[in-house]
C-alpha cells in the first residue's frame, strides 16, 4: 500500500493533525512523569522514610516556595526577553535543557540516606527542590506558550489542550497507579524503591520530550510573533501588572490552584487515608484511577462540546458537577471497610466527572489568556503571563500540601507511627480530605464563571481583531524590507 503524501497548509508547513497532537501529549506526559512522583511520594518519603518529622517538612516547603517566587516569574521573562536565534529555536532549545535537568535533580532529591543528620536531609530537600523546580521551569514555561506558535486556530488550540490533558493524566496515572503497588512493602514505605523508580521515571519522561522536540511543527515564526510586539525594553514589572489586570488569566489561574489544593494539597491526607482509615496504601492508585476514568469520557467529544457551547460554557458546567461531589464526600457514609472505600470513589467519580470539562481545556483557557494580554496591552508577553500562571499553580502545589501537612499535625498525625496512627486520627484525615475537595469544586465553579470572562462570543471577537492587527503589521514589515530592498538597489 502507498503511503499517503504529506499535506501541507498555504504556508508551506505540514498540516495539523493527529501527529501535532500526539506529539504535544507526549511533552506533558514528561513533565508529569517527574512532576507526578513529586507530589504524590514526596511528603510520605521525607515524613515517613526520611524521619525529618510534619513541623520541619512543612517549613522547608514553605521555604522553597521562596525559590518559586523568583524563578518563575524570572525565567519566564527571560525568556520573553531572549532575542537569540537558536539553531532549533527558542521554544525547542528551552525545553531540551529543562528536561535533562529533570533526570538528575529528581535523583537528587530522593536520595535514600535516612541516616544522614537532619541539616544534611535538609540541604538536600531544599537544594534537591530548587534545583528540579528550576528545570521544571525551564523545560514547563516554554512548552505551555508553544501552544501559541504550533496553531493560531482557536479550534486547533482546543484539541492541543485536550491532548495535552491526556498526556497529563497519563504522566499522573502511571505514578498514582503503580507506584502504591511498588514503593509500599507491608503498608510502609521503602526509599530505596522510590531512588529506583525516580532513574526510571526520569529517563522515560526525558524520552517522551525528545519525542515531542522531533516531531513537534511550528507553524507561528518566532520571528513574526517578535514583529507583532512593541521594540521596546522587556519591562518585568509592568508585564506583572499586566497579568493582575487580565481577568482571564486570574480567573484560570485560580481556578487551577483551587484544583491543586483539592487534589494535590490532599495528596497526604489521601495517602493517609488509605495507609491508616482503610489499611491498604497499596490500593489507593487504583482507588484513584477509577476516579479519573470520567474524564477520559470527553476527550473523543471536547472538540465538538467546545466548538458548540465555548470553552468557559464547559468548564462553568464541569465545574458545577466537581462541587458537587466534594460535598458528597461529606455527607456519603464513608467508612473505613469497603462499603466506605465504594462510597468513596462514587464520590470522587462525580468530582472527576465534572473535572473531565476543566482539565481538557484548561490550557486552551490560558492560550486564550494570553492573547487577551496582547488585545488589551499590545504585548503578547506569552512566557511571563504562562510563568506567573505556572508560578500560581506551583504555589497551591507546595503551600496547600505544606499548609495540609500543618494541619495534620494539629489534628493528630506521626508521622513516625507510619501506618499506625490512631482511628481518631484517621478519622480526621477523612474528613481532612472531603474539606479540601468541596474547597476546590467550589472555587472552581466561582472563578471560571464570575472572574474568567472570555466567553465563546468575546473569544471570536479577541481572535478576529488580533489576526486583523497581525495582518497590518506583517504587511508594514514587508513593506519596510521592500522600501530597503529598493534604496539598496539605488545605491
Amino acid at each position: 500500500m502507498a503511503k499517503k503524501p504529506i499535506q501541507y497548509d498555504e504556508n508551506g508547513y505540514r498540516k495539523f493533525g493527529m501527529r501535532d497532537k500526539i506529539s504535544y501529549a507526549a511533552g506533558d506526559l514528561g513533565c508529569n512523569m517527574s512532576f507526578a512522583l513529586k507530589s504524590s511520594i514526596m511528603a510520605i518519603f521525607w515524613m515517613q522514610f526520611m524521619l525529618i518529622g510534619e513541623e520541619l517538612y512543612a517549613t522547608l516547603l514553605l521555604v522553597v516556595q521562596i525559590w518559586d517566587a523568583i524563578n518563575d516569574p524570572l525565567l519566564g521573562a527571560l525568556f520573553d526577553a531572549d532575542r537569540r536565534n537558536y539553531k532549533q529555536g527558542k521554544f525547542k532549545t528551552y525545553i531540551f535543557i529543562g528536561a535533562v535537568g529533570l533526570v538528575f535533580s529528581g535523583l537528587f532529591f530522593f536520595l535514600p540516606i535516612p541516616n544522614a543528620d537532619t541539616w544534611i536531609k535538609a540541604i538536600i530537600f531544599v537544594l534537591g527542590y530548587v534545583l528540579w523546580d528550576a528545570c521544571y521551569t525551564v523545560a514547563n514555561v516554554p512548552y505551555g506558550s508553544m501552544m501559541n506558535v504550533i496553531t493560531e486556530n482557536g479550534s486547533e488550540r482546543s484539541q492541543l489542550s485536550t491532548w495535552r490533558s491526556i498526556g497529563s493524566m497519563v504522566g499522573n496515572i502511571i505514578p498514582m497507579v503503580i507506584l502504591p503497588m511498588i514503593v509500599y512493602v507491608d503498608n510502609e514505605l521503602d526509599g530505596i524503591r522510590v531512588f529506583i523508580a525516580a532513574l526510571i521515571m526520569g529517563v522515560i519522561g526525558l524520552g517522551c520530550f525528545i519525542f515531542m522536540l522531533k516531531t513537534a511543527t511550528i507553524r507561528v515564526d518566532e520571528q513574526v510573533v517578535k514583529i507583532s510586539e512593541p521594540k521596546q525594553k522587556f519591562n518585568v514589572i509592568k508585564a506583572m501588572g499586566n497579568f493582575v489586570k487580565n481577568r482571564a488569566a486570574v480567573g484560570a489561574t485560580i481556578a487551577a490552584m483551587a484544583m491543586f489544593i483539592g487534589m494535590q494539597g490532599s495528596s497526604t491526607a489521601t495517602a493517609v487515608l488509605f495507609q491508616s482509615y482503610f489499611k491498604n496504601a497499596s490500593i489507593s492508585g487504583v482507588m484513584m484511577l477509577i476516579s479519573y476514568l470520567p474524564m477520559f469520557f470527553f476527550m473523543p467529544f471536547i472538540k465538538k462540546i467546545v466548538d458548540k457551547f465555548g470553552k468557559k460554557e464547559a468548564c462553568v458546567v464541569g465545574s458545577g458537577i466537581s462541587m458537587l461531589g466534594g460535598i458528597l464526600l461529606f455527607i456519603l457514609p464513608i467508612t473505613p471497610n469497603t462499603l466506605g472505600m465504594i462510597m468513596y470513589v462514587v464520590a470522587q467519580l462525580f468530582f472527576g466527572f465534572g473535572l473531565g470539562f476543566y482539565t481538557c481545556v484548561s490550557w486552551a483557557l490560558m492560550a486564550d489568556a494570553i492573547d487577551y494580554n496582547e488585545w488589551k496591552t499590545g504585548n503578547k508577553e506569552e512566557g511571563t503571563v504562562y510563568s506567573l500562571h505556572s508560578f500560581f499553580r506551583k504555589l497551591a502545589q507546595g503551600l496547600g500540601p505544606s499548609l495540609v501537612v500543618l494541619i495534620m499535625a494539629a489534628l493528630g498525625y506521626d508521622s513516625e507511627l507510619g501506618s499506625e496512627q490512631t482511628i481518631e486520627v484517621a478519622t480526621n484525615m477523612r474528613w481532612l480530605v472531603a474539606g479540601l475537595y468541596a474547597f476546590a469544586g467550589i472555587a472552581m465553579f466561582l472563578s471560571i464563571t464570575f472572574i474568567y470572562n472570555l466567553d465563546k462570543k468575546k473569544v471570536a471577537e479577541m481572535t478576529a481583531d488580533l489576526q486583523a492587527r497581525r495582518a497590518v503589521v506583517a504587511d508594514e514589515a514587508v513593506a519596510e524590507v521592500a522600501a530597503e530592498e529598493v534604496v539598496a538597489d539605488a545605491e
